[in-house]
């Protein structure tokens, strides 16, 4: 995400096109670092604008939603309702493509003279700030107080003038030329993206990768590498995005990756081919839904910590107990060279003389020479006894391991399966059911007089390009319930080889599959497994009728010995989600 320069320019557009002679009708401060202004203007009515100066999430968008605000308001909010409460917006500006905003405005003061307020506001990340200045540029008061002790760039304080310091020495993008741009951009001994990025204003990360997929370059790629015409290639896709900045031409957009909000900006971004994209006319718009949206998943990213750490500590354990088994199992094979021992003893034990330390015989297995270790101050029967009593230690404990390898290692597919689990909830009732499962497990142990929880949560439903209902589980309890409850025979299921991740299930109607409805059904298996993350996944599937479960198998563990396989990539662009 970006709120950069270029963002600003679009909100500013959108801020003068909605409140240029609009009047302040209140101001409330919902928060500690926020505010909230409504306007009324002839044209536009009643607008209601937010502002947060939040350190971790600076903020500025239009809103019809009203904020609750504390019964008794903070000074700064009381400072702001005394001078500028009535007064009319007559600028608003942005200092090059900074991220900061000027709100000038027209008031009157005690005698009813006319006097100009400025409201600057700096979207700056831990640096944000409401100030509020008078016509001489003193500042009046901010939202927050930056003293000297803080910062020894510049204090934010009531009576010192106000200034921006100029710390970057950035250039201006929109009014830059093709030596300045190679200079400063294809001379820095750092990677391209960020050369472009720390040369200009306004220019973030995301926009200056976006540049270089624009001109087929590796943002990587160290910038003095670029060839010259390479370079020029480069200027002439940064000089097309300032002018589109220019001519204000916006396109207000969210990327998504499946149902998350990945980046949100006000220019096309064509690196996201493979991801769905959804615009907007309002930057506003856009930006109360990407924070709407990111503010579910990181509710349940917090929200699952527990349960994650609980999963995380039982998994470390039972890999080392696996690692530990795995050691003791590769003990136990030489339990068949002492079965052997104790056979040539009974043997050729005859032949040995009082106090003999070793028998030499031959292996009637394999023909070769065993030499035999002997205690001089047994007989041979003796030996023979001590060898068989190894060998059936050790054979004892070879089949007690084997069994408890196979338990932990089912243990360890298993938590792997809730970890994945985890990363595809995206509701607190997907955490509900994780929790059931891990409570049902022995991970946690249930409150006393909790009841079981009965989740709403459902699985993902998708619809093929052919049109047929492709359905993927969430958790081990919906895979469950999708794969022996909700599917019939001829259904085909689909899942990942090898790995954990989602039971897929395409319902047929009896129809026969057409192959896109295959391979569809196969992107959605590989994109909600643990491979989402590599360039193909290879897919088992077949009709749901194949698919069997061993009793006492954990949730979500199935079996099946007659499959098709399909590599393919993790791709889920362009199929239809639907919201249940």
């Amino acid at each position: 995400m970006a709120l950069d320069g270029v963002v600003i320019h679009n909100i500013v557009k959108e801020l003068r096109d909605s409140l240029l002679q609009a009047r302040i009708s209140k101001i409330a401060q919902p928060e500690k670092d926020a505010l909230l202004f409504t306007f009324k203007s002839r044209t536009e009515g009643q607008k209601r604008l937010y502002i947060s100066a939040s350190a971790s999430l600076p903020l500025i968008y239009f809103t019809e939603k009203n904020k609750p605000s504390p019964m008794t308001a903070p000074n700064f909010c009381m400072l702001l309702r005394k001078h500028i409460s009535g007064g009319r917006i007559t600028d608003i500006t942005q200092p090059d493509l900074e991220r900061i905003i000027h709100f000038e405005i027209e008031h009157l003061n005690e005698l009813g003279d006319p006097c100009k307020k400025t409201l600057i506001v700096e979207l700056m990340g831990k640096h944000s700030n409401i100030i509020f200045v008078n016509e001489n540029g003193m500042i009046l008061d901010s939202i927050k107080h930056v003293s000297a002790q803080m910062s020894s760039l510049r204090e934010v304080l009531p009576g010192r003038d106000y200034f921006l310091p100029e710390t970057q020495h950035k250039l201006s993008a929109l009014s830059t030329n093709r030596e300045e741009f190679l200079e400063h951009v294809l001379q820095k001994p750092t990677k391209t993206g960020k050369a472009i990025y720390t040369a200009y204003t306004g220019i973030s990360p995301l926009l200056a990768n976006e540049l270089c997929y624009r001109a087929n370059i590796d943002a990587d790629a160290p910038s003095a590498s670029l060839s010259e015409d390479t370079g020029y290639h480069l200027f002439r896709q940064f000089e097309l995005m300032a002018e589109d900045i220019r001519a204000e031409r916006f396109s207000p957009q969210i990327v998504y990756q499946g149902k998350q909000p990945l980046e949100f900006s006000s220019l096309v971004l064509t690196m996201y081919g493979d991801c769905r994209t959804e615009t907007a006319g309002s930057i506003s718009k856009i930006l109360e839904t990407y924070y709407a949206d990111k503010d579910i998943y990181t509710r349940i990213r917090q929200k699952s910590v527990d349960l994650r750490r609980i999963v995380s500590t039982a998994l470390e354990r039972n890999c080392k107990k696996y690692d530990l088994q795995l050691k003791q199992l590769k003990d136990t094979q030489k339990r068949d060279k002492f079965k052997i021992y104790g056979e040539l003893l009974h043997t050729y034990g005859y032949q040995l003389e009082p106090g003999a330390k070793q028998l030499e015989a031959e292996n009637f297995y394999t023909g070769e020479t065993v030499t035999v270790p002997l205690d001089p101050t047994l007989s041979a029967a003796d030996n023979a006894k001590k060898y068989f009593d190894k060998y059936g230690k050790l054979k004892r404990t070879f089949e007690a391991l084997s069994g408890l390898i196979k338990e932990t290692k089912a243990e360890i597919d298993h938590l792997d399966s809730i970890t994945t689990a985890f990363d595809i909830a995206v509701t607190e009732d997907d955490l509900s059911m994780i929790k059931e499962e891990l409570i049902s497990s022995g991970y946690i142990r249930r409150k006393q007089n909790q009841k079981k929880v009965s989740s709403k949560s459902k699985p993902l439903h998708y619809i093929s390009s052919d049109g047929f209902h492709m359905y993927v589980g969430k958790n081990n309890f919906q895979n469950d319930e999708l794969t022996f409850k909700f599917a019939s025979g001829n259904d085909w299921w689909f899942h990942a080889k090898g790995m954990p991740g989602s039971h897929v299930v395409v319902k047929t109607n009896g129809e026969e599959l057409p192959d896109r409805a295959y391979e569809e059904a196969g992107r959605l298996a590989a994109y909600y497994s643990r491979g989402k993350g590599n360039e193909k996944v290879e897919i088992d599937y077949l009709q749901k009728k194949n698919v069997k479960k061993p009793n006492g198998a954990k949730p979500g563990f199935v079996i099946y010995y007659t499959n098709y396989s399909l590599s393919i990539a993790p791709d889920i662009s362009g199929l239809t989600l639907v919201e249940e």
